[in-house]
């Protein structure tokens, strides 16, 4: 059974220690779980009964490509406009509860693990028709076109139903579930789960160009970011800059296991070189 974390908000008591694991340096983020409490939700325009808590979004010094939230659609709530920028493609995956999406009029129910791709000037809504809270994550890019290059179609699919493939010489240790071909160029994102069993380990500082949004979505690790060795636990989010080294040790006792996005398959841009 897959697990997958989804804040509640609250708001700690007055008793609690300030001392927590959130950091903000110019080469990594953490925003610890506790983070996401009441006083620093968000609301959206044409959501209703809804908020969020923003992750990531691009600014100086911060996330450069993506934005990312943890959304929380409280029973009857959704939107018919849920997106207004027509260049931004996004990914969502169900946390907790059950989401009813259309896209382009054809309905879909999302439960825990339910994934959706959603391509630049796709029609789709969101609503919540179930008893509970709908939780889920929405990253969103603007989408980089290339000449000759078709835009990715519209998919829905759930976690389960996607085999984790191994990475070479872990023995299963490591494995990542994706969504989409590496090789189809149409994609200029990939948002994967990444999959730990206890003891397993990424044995090599990675430095390289995407920058990355990182979601635990269950168990705890010590994740190396730059020069420091943090620990992480379920719920808790980290935006890695580009070429920010990274590494993590899964010690148990149970699975470490994580949202991934990075930026991929684009020429690096220029600025104003050419200008």
């Amino acid at each position: 059974m897959n697990g997958y974390f989804a804040p509640h908000g609250g708001l700690p008591p007055q008793t609690r220690l300030t001392t927590d694991r959130a950091r903000f340096n110019e080469a990594y983020v953490v925003l610890p779980r506790g983070s996401m409490s009441d006083i620093v939700a968000s609301l959206l325009p044409f959501w209703d009964q809804t908020r969020l808590w923003v992750l990531a979004r691009p600014l100086s010094g911060f996330a450069e490509t993506f934005s990312q939230y943890v959304v929380e659609v409280a029973p009857g709530g959704g939107s018919d406009r849920p997106e207004p920028n027509a260049e931004a493609e996004a990914v969502l995956l169900v946390l907790e509860g059950h989401l009813e999406l259309t896209i382009a009029g054809e309905e879909h129910r999302l439960e825990p693990g339910g994934y959706a791709y959603l391509p630049p000037g796709c029609a789709w809504t969101a609503s919540n028709t179930g008893s509970e809270p709908a939780r889920f994550q929405w990253l969103r890019k603007a989408y980089e076109r290339v000449e000759g290059i078709d835009q990715p179609d519209a998919f829905v699919v759930n976690e389960r139903d996607v085999e984790p493939l191994e990475m070479p010489g872990t023995n299963g240790a490591w494995t990542t579930t994706r969504f989409v071909d590496q090789a189809d160029l149409r994609h200029d994102m990939h948002v994967n789960i990444v999959n730990f069993e206890p003891g397993g380990v990424i044995p090599f500082p990675e430095t390289h160009v995407m920058e990355h949004g990182i979601y635990v979505l269950e168990g705890k690790a010590v994740y190396l970011l730059n020069e420091d060795w943090i620990e992480v636990e379920a719920g808790d989010f980290m935006w890695l800059r580009a070429f920010c080294p990274q590494a993590c040790y899964a010690g148990g006792p149970g699975r470490f296991r994580y949202l991934i996005y990075k930026d991929v398959n684009r020429h690096m841009g220029l600025g104003r070189l050419f200008a």
